[in-house]
């Protein structure tokens, strides 16, 4: 699996969640590292850029990204 293209400028990826360190390390895993396609920040950037993805939107909130994309 490919890792994400926006690995390297993505907030979560990089200091996200500093108190919930186990967690983060699970979605990093599974998001940023394998399926990044499913993830709901990648979603919102590919859409309306990196400035509207919302700073609290977690990689496994898919639906909410969803929201976000269509009441933009």
């Amino acid at each position: 699996m490919a890792e994400c293209p926006r690995i390297k400028t993505c907030p979560f990826f990089n200091d996200s969640m500093k108190d919930m360190p186990a967690l983060t390390t699970l979605y990093k895993i599974n998001y940023c590292m394998n399926h990044f396609e499913n993830c709901a920040r990648y979603l919102v950037a590919q859409v309306l850029g990196q400035a509207k993805v919302p700073g609290d939107l977690l990689p496994n909130q898919k639906t909410r990204a969803e929201h976000v994309i269509t009441h933009a």
